[in-house]
């Protein structure tokens, strides 16, 4: 019995050595092997809108520089339940991180608790989902930032008065809600003059925004203004004035793209898109999903790159933030080219 009992325990150690290898290589723990590019995959809110494409080719831009893998699975609806299903494939195949906005974030937590339990990173980007097990969050810019930007540049052209409406797109995105919550007490503080007649939601669709817009015109004849809340409702809101003929008469501004606001910039249906530079945002978050990859540690300061020498991060909300929001008028959008 001595020699078959040694060939099974030799046989026993060897398969276990086979086993041991196969984990190693499927990079279904978070962390690459050495030698292996890490696996990241982005899931942004909605497939097909110029905004996360812009994302996707800075994601692709910095995974080529930093010798990593860089998907793009995008849902082709806002459904939560849409998103959900994308997660969970991600999971069965071993991703490394996946970097998610998510449409709703309470939705989402479940299947990132999965993913976690998985050994895979996950961070969120563009959108937060505070109350799960995400690991960071790349914030573009501060609430407060961008609320404020959007409500000083419309008052700047109502005389800091008169009524005004947001459209604004997913009712559960966190983001946006921080963002109206900002106006909201930014325009009772600052501009008494100024109310806020109605908010409303539009979803991730250019055309619902436009026709939300269209109503509340209709039902506030008075209005001065309005604000698109997000890349698909700050064109929307502009083509309603311009559909209406009320350019000049009530004004716009948004959360936009600055090609696609472009032509509504220069005919003066939109005064100003609030933004960021989204291909940055796209850069910070697959330079972001290395760090956790690989277990480096995030600094109050990192240089990600030359043109990101010193991006901010908040141990305490687990936060790393792009930047300051970028004012964009007629006189700058060709600046941009995305």
């Amino acid at each position: 019995m001595r020699g078959p009992t040694k060939t099974l325990v030799l046989g026993v150690v060897a398969l276990l050595g086979v086993v041991a290898v196969l984990v190693g290589c499927s990079g279904g723990l978070g962390q690459a092997p050495p030698d292996a590019p890490v696996k990241i995959a982005f899931v942004p809110k909605v497939a097909g809108l110029p905004y996360f494409d812009a994302m996707n080719t800075g994601g692709l831009n910095a995974a080529q520089q930093l010798g990593a893998q860089w998907v793009e699975r995008g849902p082709a609806t806002v459904d939560p339940a849409a998103q959900t299903a994308i997660l969970r494939d991600l999971i069965t195949e071993h991703f490394n991180v996946i970097a998610v906005a998510p449409n709703d974030p309470a939705a989402l937590a479940p299947v990132i608790a999965d993913a976690r339990a998985q050994g895979i990173h996950v961070l969120t980007t563009d959108t937060d989902a505070a109350g799960s097990q995400r690991e960071v969050f790349v914030n573009q810019a501060t609430a407060d930032g961008v609320g404020t930007a959007l409500v000083d540049a419309l008052m700047a052209k109502t005389g800091g008065a008169g009524k005004f409406a947001i459209v604004s797109c997913g009712a559960t995105a966190a983001n946006l809600n921080a963002w109206t919550a900002v106006e909201k007490a930014y325009t009772a503080e600052h501009y008494p003059r100024a109310q806020i007649v109605d908010t409303v939601y539009a979803g991730e669709d250019t055309a619902t925004a436009t026709t939300l817009a269209k109503q509340i015109l209709v039902q506030h004849p008075d209005l001065a203004g309005l604000i698109g809340q997000c890349t698909t409702a700050a064109p929307g809101v502009a083509q309603a004035v311009r559909d209406q003929q009320k350019i000049g008469q009530v004004y716009t501004v948004g959360v936009g793209t600055p090609q696609t606001m472009k032509p509504y910039l220069l005919d003066g249906s939109s005064s100003m898109s609030v933004l960021w530079d989204v291909q940055a945002l796209g850069y910070l978050t697959a330079w972001t999903a290395e760090q956790l990859a690989q277990g480096k540690p995030l600094g109050p300061s990192n240089n990600v790159s030359l043109e990101l020498p010193t991006v901010k991060y908040d141990a305490t909300t687990k936060t790393i933030l792009l930047g300051d929001p970028l004012r964009i008028t007629q006189d700058n959008v060709d600046q941009y080219k995305y």
